[in-house]
């Protein structure tokens, strides 16, 4: 079976972790300062603050805003649920503004979708490839928003020469799946000083100095261990995506001419790194997506559905308090096409022959 992802780790992962392992310092410490000093030099950003995991990153971003009690936060209605999670757990509402054919935020319906209580714009980098941030970012400004960019899926990634992470505070996941992980980990990354000052304190309880507390906080510190982990990968980001970035070319050449098969493609201007490569499989395939999951199982890939509904469409969701359901159409119509199909690193040109095979066979069945 192909794997739909695969975490590759070497001697110099190894290496790092029984560095830390021997010093016996095993909290945040030196090799979490090393990683945020890489997440600065590859965003740009003048600051870079680890934390115990993308969600975390999401809500420490928004609770450093202070946001009153109503405060909405307009963000996807297409991503994973921590999206959202995240902004009820710092206390805000979450409203949507739907979807472009790239699966992020569409900045033409975002102005309007801006209410009395918006503060905060989160666009999502779905998939590795970044929203329209020019746009959103002067939108956002125009109205005296806030940005945090979900930047979880989207390490390096490049609107134009400027690379995400640098639009306001942007949140960087670390997560066992992505394109640069810690196991667990998430990084935020913004240029305000004062922000970033409130972000180092309010991942340690708060605490400036032992028992100086200065407001309520949480322990939302990375690991030296984790860090450890991430840092040779970091170092190796361009590689990394670069073969990325071949392995999609490699299967958009081979399944392009395919009937009821739409291919995600790199938005001019917008440097796409390829965390997924996800396809939509369309009322004209002869078969259903699920249908197609299983027929491709049965020959050997594993294809994943990312995500199998508009994040709003659970229960829990449409009926708290702090989330404003209103139709989403082309966040639900996507919901039920999509189909990632395996692009990491690992894939070797036998394997990606063999998901273009697979695929070429169950939509010509």
């Amino acid at each position: 079976m192909i794997p739909i992802s695969v975490i590759q780790l070497g001697e110099e992962e190894e290496k790092l972790v029984i560095e830390v392992l021997r010093s016996g310092r095993l909290a945040q410490g030196p090799m979490v300062d090393r990683l945020e000093a890489g997440f600065r030099n590859l965003t740009g950003a003048a600051h870079a603050v680890a934390v115990s995991s993308g969600t975390t990153a999401l809500v420490a971003a928004i609770e450093v805003l202070d946001l009153e009690p109503g405060a909405e936060v307009l963000t996807s209605p297409f991503t994973f649920v921590a999206t959202v999670n995240a902004i009820l757990e710092a206390g805000a509402v979450a409203r949507f503004v739907d979807i472009s054919s790239d699966f992020t935020m569409d900045p033409t319906r975002l102005a309007d979708a801006v209410g009395p209580r918006t503060r905060v714009v989160m666009p999502v980098h779905l998939y590795g490839q970044p929203a329209d941030m020019e746009t959103i970012s002067a939108i956002a400004e125009h109205h005296g928003l806030a940005v945090v960019e979900d930047a979880a899926q989207a390490h390096g990634a490049r609107v134009g020469a400027r690379r995400v992470g640098t639009w306001g505070q942007a949140c960087f996941s670390l997560y066992a799946t992505k394109n640069i992980t810690t196991g667990e980990g998430g990084i935020i990354t913004t240029d305000d000083e004062a922000l970033a000052d409130r972000l180092r304190l309010l991942r340690n309880q708060g605490m400036r100095a032992r028992y100086r507390y200065e407001f309520p906080g949480h322990n939302y510190r990375m690991t030296d261990l984790q860090a450890a982990v991430g840092i040779p990968q970091l170092d190796r980001l361009e590689q990394i995506t670069a073969t990325r970035r071949a392995n999609a070319a490699m299967l958009r050449a081979g399944l392009e001419d395919l009937e009821g098969l739409q291919l995600p493609s790199e938005t001019p201007g917008r440097t796409h790194v390829w965390h997924q490569f996800t396809v939509r499989i369309t009322p004209e395939a002869p078969l259903d997506r699920d249908t197609a999951i299983g027929a491709l199982a049965e020959l050997g890939v594993n294809a994943g559905v990312f995500y199998p509904k508009a994040v709003y469409d659970y229960d829990c969701y449409r009926s708290h308090p702090n989330v404003v359901v209103e139709p989403m159409p082309r966040a639900e119509a996507a919901a039920k096409e999509v189909l990632s199909l395996p692009v990491h690193p690992a894939l070797t040109n036998a394997d990606l022959d063999r998901i273009v095979t697979a695929v070429r066979k169950v939509l010509r069945a």
